[in-house]
């Protein structure tokens, strides 16, 4: 099988199930594993990405009320390329080229393949979709076996945190996860469900409800015990460039997770904003952010997680593979 995929979580999720060799072409953003790196690069952004937090929400906004897509598709190099499957999203216009943009385009010049799209919006339901997705592959023993080893491990993980199914949320450290910093965007869809896995409790959003932005007298008033900043799309060193965009506010200081040292920064990009195998990871850093003295197994590195402001210069060792 021959597959082209337009969003970094799919891209994941084939390589998890051994398909990495089926790949053909991927999107300007598939970047994990580095082996992915070589493969034909098939969109490319509309807006500018290397503006601040600002500028690209403005970009964005822009774009969208004018009726615009945020993604060109090189649908001639696509259809050289012969795919008999092509991987796409129906969950954000802003994370990655959509279904809803590109299908029309997609049925015309690869007739022939096949389309697959993800719109998972819970954790249970990024499982259900990778398993879709395991048998559109014909990779379903492979799915199954990857899923249950992982879910074993998540097991292990609540036993180490003392969690359970029965665990009362409001008993548990209460997080806000930022999305954005400016304007303000609380995260959503799965991000609740991995905060449960990892022993908190995800404040001002609920499981599978679409992610927000919020006022800061919201964040004031929820003053959670942990502050967790995981923008969308942003590594640790860009979150570090737009880190004044939330300790500039008049209220910053107020926050009991601020004077308590309890805020981290993650590397969002890579862990908590695509709905992909490496969730497993983020409630693994979750829990050890939460329960620091728990025998947890691989404790955070750098390029994963910090406490409050990131090293500008934080990148992953695997970043220019």
């Amino acid at each position: 099988m021959r597959i082209a995929s337009l969003l970094p979580a799919a891209t994941e999720w084939v390589v998890a199930f051994g398909g990495t060799g089926d790949l053909v072409g991927r999107s300007h953003e598939c970047d994990h594993p580095p082996a992915v790196q070589s493969l034909p690069v098939l969109t490319a952004a509309t807006y500018p990405q290397e503006d601040d937090a600002r500028g690209i929400h403005n970009a964005v906004q822009e774009r969208v009320q004018a009726g615009l897509s945020l993604y060109d598709v090189d649908l001639e190099r696509l259809a050289a390329l012969e795919p008999d499957l092509v991987l796409t999203q129906a969950q954000c216009e802003v994370c990655a080229a959509s279904l809803s943009d590109i299908e029309a385009d997609l049925r015309e010049h690869v007739p022939g393949a096949k389309l697959f799209s993800m719109q998972p919006a819970t954790m249970k339901a990024v499982l259900d979709t990778a398993l879709r997705l395991g048998r559109t592959l014909g990779r379903t023993e492979a799915a199954m076996q990857y899923i249950a080893t992982r879910e074993q491990r998540l097991r292990q993980l609540h036993e180490a945190i003392g969690l359970e199914r029965r665990t009362e949320s409001d008993t548990l450290p209460s997080v806000v996860c930022i999305e954005w910093t400016d304007p303000l965007m609380v995260a959503g869809h799965w991000t609740p469900d991995v905060v449960r896995h990892g022993g908190g409790h995800a404040l001002l959003t609920e499981p599978g409800a679409p992610s927000r932005r919020i006022a800061w007298e919201e964040l004031a008033a929820a003053d959670p015990d942990a502050l967790f900043v995981m923008p969308c799309g942003f590594t640790l060193a860009d979150t570090a460039r737009n880190w004044e965009a939330l300790t500039a506010h008049p209220e910053w200081g107020d926050l009991r997770a601020v004077q308590s040292g309890r805020v981290f920064a993650f590397d969002g990009n890579a862990y908590f904003n695509r709905p992909g195998p490496r969730l497993y990871r983020a409630a693994e850093l979750v829990a050890q952010t939460l329960y620091p003295d728990a025998e947890t197994r691989q404790p955070a590195a750098p390029w994963e997680r910090q406490r409050g402001r990131p090293a500008p210069e934080t990148a992953h060792p695997d970043a220019n593979e």
